[in-house]
């Protein structure tokens, strides 16, 4: 099956690849494997919440925030070589914008996971650091990396 139909039968659309913020491009093929850069979860190139998780972020928006940018990484890959290309997810690389007293950053991060698995199955079983930080760029609560392996 189609990764990309799996999407949509998730009720997942890929949105526009996001513009960077800075000097970088949002993905980069090198040998069998795509880079990407880190993905906020920016939705028509604004961010649906701002703020450090665990104050002004909830656990559940976070792990919202989390979903919308896996789905900016996948856009990124599938506009570099096409998601139907992967073979394999390798990693993901999570960054949370934190208030002091929270610590389930792995949790927040959970929510690109757990996309990663029901889309990608098997393929989709893959290393992961889930970092907590004091800022992000905008002051996003989350950041998110993504590796993969083409055929």
């Amino acid at each position: 099956m189609s990764f990309k139909k799996r999407l949509e039968e998730l009720g997942y659309e890929l949105p526009q690849v996001a513009k960077p913020l800075a000097s970088y491009v949002p993905a980069l093929k090198v040998g069998n494997q795509v880079w990407t850069s880190g993905q906020l979860p920016l939705v028509d190139g604004q961010l649906p919440a701002t703020g450090k998780v665990g104050a002004e972020v909830s656990l559940e928006q976070a792990q919202d925030l989390a979903r919308r940018s896996i789905l900016n990484a996948l856009a990124a890959v599938d506009a570099e070589v096409g998601l139907d290309n992967v073979s394999r997810v390798l990693k993901v690389v999570g960054f949370v914008s934190s208030d002091p007293d929270f610590v389930d950053q792995p949790e927040v991060i959970n929510g690109a996971s757990n996309l990663i698995g029901e889309v990608f199955g098997d393929a989709g079983q893959h290393a992961r650091s889930a970092v907590g930080v004091a800022v992000l760029p905008k002051n996003s609560p989350v950041e998110i990396e993504l590796i993969v392996e083409i055929s």
